[in-house]
């Protein structure tokens, strides 16, 4: 039996799979135990999902992806509960599994319960097939543990197959869209009217946009939808947040006209959950307000004043979302930063004078609130690589030897192989390097700091490029240091185990900011403070200044704002505490 070693399975951050990948995410790059898929959800958390989901021993059980059994061997100690033994039990319940030998490992499990009819209940085959071939929807309940895959490193023909099923139900996935999600449609689709789904999700579920046609999906299907959340991380390398996902009352045809009530219950520990009987915890849950658009559920750890109050705000005159005043970019992908990311050192070394431009290329590069010449040449005098090899079209042309030598032992090394630089011709020619007018935080650890430059520098990925549209981009800065900025990032973006926000530029451009951009404190003086580790002051001051002076919010508004702020901010730090040190640390106010 595979050795249980944490409460959830394949609960991960994204790696890449290998050549054989399966449902069951088997990985490469991770420890040994991730690699031969250790970790699998404790029998005490599978027994806890199924005593919700079944509640009749006429229900007929799926589990779409079943790896070792934990979900089928819970099932059928629920089905005993219930009164039945094991050739009645056997024919209640249905797991599949794409990999032969922990299919095998589930029979094995199942054999003291069912004994050789666990033969019956295992069937080896790609889950996604299976469905395409099966007379659906023709299940009570569907319970287990999807895995957690790439679209690009799903293997074909299951991820066609994944793809088409969606298509089919009116969804259309994109190369953003993990695996799981065509797993918790087929799987809501099998559930006959009433039927009851319990699986264990990334909490992707709440936050990503290739995300948000699934929540519609659930929220148009379901009468009731109870989301269970524990902020702990549950494998010591493994940064992968994870919700339990309860959906009830499946309906005969999905409407968008549906109520469907949601919940968002949270927990400190998963111990916290187990213990209570589930209608005890479900009970309690107060219900959401949900909307059929592109409103993120993180939106859901809020209070109904405090959601209430952020819509108010987000159809309000007096507020408006950045992309009104600046447009947000990726920053320049090198596709091999080695290559081409140096040190002054470097530079002088290789003969690459006069081929380089000013970079930042890590945000812990950013102290304060602006860059300007002389912070980049500090960076440059103290070792920091903030050179971008950059090789203009009209250089590319008339190389000198020492620029052949690099480009050379660049070859040397497979460097043009890479994907980005082997669609570039010529591969050693940098696109799109051009100096914003200021940079975004793509990784934040406390407050979504925007760092207005003057230093002609632009960026590697890792941070994002602002263009100001509306006003000087000292201005369009200055009035992002708000309580009310920090509220919506922590709204629009999303966070991973490790308790670092992150934000794409779109969901940058989605943060909220005053309509109209009068005075604020100078960004010169913000800069000071900020440095000095007092963010706290400048949001503060721009609180009256900002958001009382110039918008006519109340203190009361205001004092709001902030305590929406922290108790998102917090609870994703609280994450990021207990990884002990495995976080990422680059990107902090």
């Amino acid at each position: 039996m595979t050795k249980q070693l944490a409460l959830f399975p394949k609960a991960r951050r994204i790696a890449r799979p290998s050549a054989n990948a399966s449902h069951s995410g088997r990985f490469t790059d991770l420890d040994p135990d991730k690699l031969r898929g250790g970790y699998y959800t404790s029998g005490d958390v599978a027994a806890w999902l199924c005593a919700w989901a079944i509640r009749s021993a006429a229900d007929r059980v799926l589990e779409p992806s079943c790896g070792d059994g934990a979900f089928l061997a819970a099932a059928a100690a629920r089905f005993a509960e219930l009164g039945l033994r094991g050739p009645e039990i056997a024919d209640r319940l249905t797991g599949i599994e794409i990999l032969a030998a922990e299919a095998e490992r589930a029979r094995h499990r199942l054999r003291p319960e069912l004994g050789l009819r666990g033969q019956d209940v295992v069937r080896t085959a790609d889950f996604f097939g299976w469905w395409q071939e099966s007379e659906q929807p023709a299940f009570d309940v569907v319970v287990g543990n999807p895995p957690f895959i790439r679209y690009q490193t799903f293997p074909e023909p299951h991820r066609s197959r994944a793809m088409a099923i969606m298509g089919g139900l009116g969804l259309s996935p994109n190369r953003l869209t993990n695996i799981w999600v065509p797993f918790v449609v087929a799987a809501a689709a099998s559930l006959r009217p009433g039927g009851r789904m319990a699986l264990v999700l990334p909490a992707e579920l709440l936050q990503v946009t290739y995300a948000s046609q699934l929540r519609s999906f659930l929220t148009d299907r379901f009468a009731r939808i109870d989301i269970v959340a524990c902020n702990e991380l549950f494998f010591e390398r493994a940064e992968q947040e994870v919700v339990l996902l309860l959906a009830d009352g499946a309906l005969a045809e999905a409407s968008e006209a549906n109520s469907c009530r949601v919940t968002l219950t949270e927990a400190a520990t998963v111990a916290e959950v187990i213990r209570q009987e589930p209608s005890a915890l479900l009970g309690a849950a107060q219900p959401k307000t949900i909307r059929h658009d592109s409103e993120k559920w993180l939106k859901y750890f809020l209070t109904e004043r405090e959601i209430a109050f952020m819509r108010e705000l987000r159809e309000a005159e007096i507020t408006t979302a950045m992309a009104t005043h600046a447009s947000v970019d990726v920053g320049v992908v090198t596709g091999k930063n080695e290559f081409f990311v140096l040190t002054s050192e470097q530079v002088e070394e290789l003969g690459l004078v006069g081929y380089t431009t000013p970079l930042v290329s890590r945000s812990v590069q950013l102290k304060g609130s602006r860059l300007g010449k002389a912070d980049w040449q500090a960076l440059a005098a103290a070792g920091d690589r903030v050179h971008l090899l950059h090789i203009t079209a009209d250089q590319a042309g008339q190389l000198t030897e020492t620029l052949r030598r690099y480009i050379r032992s660049g070859e040397a090394k497979n460097y043009h192989k890479g994907y980005k630089c082997s669609i570039r011709t010529p591969w050693y020619t940098v696109p799109a390097v051009w100096s914003p007018d200021g940079f975004v935080f793509r990784q934040i650890y406390d407050f979504p700091r925007i760092v207005l430059n003057t230093s002609g520098a632009t960026s590697t990925d890792t941070i994002h490029r602002l263009s100001c549209k509306t006003a000087k981009p000292e201005r369009v800065i200055a009035n992002t240091y708000t309580w009310l900025t920090a509220a919506s990032a922590e709204i629009e973006g999303r966070s991973y185990g490790g308790g670092v926000l992150e934000l794409e530029p779109t969901e940058a451009e989605r943060l909220l900011m005053p309509a109209k951009l009068n005075g604020a404190m100078p960004l010169a003086e913000a800069d000071r403070l900020i440095r000095a580790g007092r963010l706290s002051d400048v949001l503060e001051e721009n609180a009256r200044i900002v958001l009382m002076g110039h918008m006519g919010l109340s203190a009361a508004d205001c004092g709001l704002l902030r305590d929406i702020w922290t108790k998102m901010r917090d609870r994703r730090m609280a994450r990021r505490r207990s990884s002990r040190g495995t976080a990422a640390q680059d990107g902090g106010a």
